[in-house]
């Protein structure tokens, strides 16, 4: 899993059909202090989130283990919404 921010969104009108109605959204991943990282992903949101949230996003074949997801040809997918962290050094 990678922690990431919401950044934008996605609209594309022709797309591979197992991705109709799918939300599209911009995430770049974060470290614990909110810095934005690289690479960004284009992920399918499978939880109702939005711009400036953070997120919890899995990549690969463990994208295509939701219900809203699986075997449909998507890589990165919204988990979870991240509502508070707790960092115990």
């Amino acid at each position: 899993m990678v922690l990431g921010k919401v950044i934008g969104s996605v609209v594309a009108t022709q797309k591979d059909p197992g991705l109709i109605g799918k939300k599209l959204l911009l995430v770049k991943a974060i470290d614990l202090e909110d810095n934005l990282l690289e690479p960004f992903v284009i992920a399918v949101d499978a939880v109702g989130v939005g711009i400036g949230e953070k997120v919890l996003v899995v990549n690969g074949s463990s994208a295509r283990m939701t219900d809203e997801t699986r075997e449909r040809s998507i890589d990165s997918v919204i988990v979870a919404k991240v509502d508070s962290m707790q960092i115990v050094l």
